[in-house]
């Protein structure tokens, strides 16, 4: 059986996910904050916090049993603030979690997903990787993971690996929604500069997961693809 590990796998994307890829079939290793709160006969769950580089080693030595051919790294964080106001610890945080574990587990998945001659690595990067007020820390470390996909992609094409990026737009997750309440004034103004005037969903997020990790699309790496709703090309303020 084919197995997928997927970061943040407990709730928002994460979770929609790891629900459809356990639809399709595969067994899926989900490390979150929290353990999911649904069962499946395919579903493994891990409970590590990823921006310790302690926990990183300690889920990268767990998933190797269940050899994964499959990786999406999805677990995030935000830690909104403006330049002034940017701390060490932010920077810490964020740099393990979007950075660090990407890379250390990515190295414990590369045995298997050489070994098969295939395997698929997508990074859940976001549209803030372009630039967006109070994320100093957020938006470095996002658009690191779209340098580390095309760097990756270069190294691991020949062992028929591709690796590749989503970068969400607005999503309504629970996230997202710590920032803008629903149907509160400021998702009204936020709505009006997108040009598809709705708020993504979780699902909009799987389906290019999908796109990704099917196993025919093996021509297509190095790429990111914004699932935004328009606001990648257009003007954004939350």
């Amino acid at each position: 059986m084919k197995t997928a590990l997927v970061t943040g796998g407990n709730s928002g994307m994460g979770e929609e996910i790891t629900k459809d890829l356990l639809e399709k079939g595969l067994r899926v290793i989900s490390i979150g904050l929290e353990l999911p709160d649904f069962k499946h006969t395919n579903l493994i769950g891990l409970k590590q916090d990823l921006s310790s580089e302690k926990n990183i080693n300690e889920s990268a030595e767990a998933i190797k049993e269940y050899a994964p051919t499959v990786f999406i790294h999805n677990a995030g964080a935000i830690r909104a603030a403006c330049l002034e106001d940017v701390s060490f610890s932010d920077l810490t945080i964020l740099v393990n979690l979007h950075l660090g574990a990407a890379i250390f587990l990515a190295q414990a998945c590369l045995p298997f997903m050489k070994k098969e001659g295939s395997g698929r690595i997508v990074l859940i990067s976001s549209r803030a990787a372009v630039g967006l007020a109070s994320r100093t820390v957020y938006t470095a470390t996002k658009a690191g993971q779209i340098g580390m996909v095309r760097t990756w992609a270069l190294e691991l094409g020949p062992h028929g690996i591709t690796v590749n990026a989503i970068a969400p737009g607005p999503i309504s997750t629970p996230m997202f929604r710590d920032v803008i309440e629903e149907g509160g004034d400021k998702e009204q103004s936020l709505l009006q500069t997108l040009p598809m005037r709705r708020i993504g969903e979780s699902g909009d997020i799987a389906r290019a997961v999908n796109y990704f990790i099917d196993e025919e699309n093996n021509f297509v790496t190095g790429q990111t693809l914004y699932v935004c709703g328009g606001a990648s090309v257009g003007f954004l303020q939350i």
